[in-house]
């Protein structure tokens, strides 16, 4: 028949895994709020001159942003994750006044949300970025711009999203505004996860929808 101390060892050690159990995703849970709404540009208020020339090549510069916006259920409750990073890289070629082409290249193992857990599960198991380092989004036909002044404009723009090495054709209503220093854009790309070979996250206390969305704000100069 077990000791007094080896029921109470025992106690102990069941104590800790049920605590355990039940703490882990709590704290989990924790440390989750709904994600703030993504970065758009907007209306310039400045006394500094607006950029004037458009015609040439424009590089993704400092403050630009790109990540992911998905809806998951946390213990039974709805919370909205964004991850999100600054490795984003690229450039635009504006030739007559429209948008001749583009390429942006966004570094997915330094995306990033409020969880460490999280992250390391999105590159390692979702992403796979050992095999796929990179998202990227080509523009390879021309697209007429608007006038651009210090207030935003909405211009559709079809490209090639390609991610976890899948490629497929989207559409962006991007938001372009002028600024003293250059140009932003910014907007919103709908993704349905299994059109990129990519599965859901569904760990039991925690299940991701099956689709999201991919944002950026770019920061261009010429």
């Amino acid at each position: 028949m077990p000791s007094r101390r080896t029921w109470i060892v025992a106690g102990s050690v069941a104590g800790v895994v049920v605590v355990g159990a039940v703490a882990g995703p709590l704290v989990y849970a924790a440390l989750q709020e709904d994600a703030a709404p993504a970065r758009t540009v907007q209306v310039q208020e400045s006394d500094a001159p607006l950029v004037e020339a458009t015609d040439g090549t424009w590089t993704v510069g400092p403050g630009s942003t790109a990540g992911y916006r998905v809806d998951e259920v946390l213990n039974g409750a709805d919370v909205t994750v964004a991850g999100t990073t600054d490795q984003v890289s690229g450039s635009l070629v504006v030739a007559d006044g429209d948008l001749a082409s583009a390429d942006v290249e966004v570094d997915l193992a330094s995306v990033a949300t409020d969880s460490d857990r999280r992250d390391a599960y999105f590159r390692d198991e979702v992403m796979d970025v050992g095999q796929f380092p990179t998202a990227t989004f080509a523009v390879d036909q021309g697209v007429d711009l608007p006038e651009l002044t210090g207030t935003p404009v909405t211009v559709p723009v079809a490209g090639s999203l390609t991610v976890r090495g899948v490629t497929q054709q989207v559409t962006v209503d991007l938001s372009v505004v002028r600024t003293a220093d250059g140009v932003q854009a910014s907007g919103s790309i709908p993704v349905t996860f299994a059109d990129y070979d990519v599965t859901p996250p569904n760990l039991g206390f925690v299940s991701v929808e099956d689709t999201g969305s991919i944002e950026f704000f770019l920061s261009l100069t010429q």
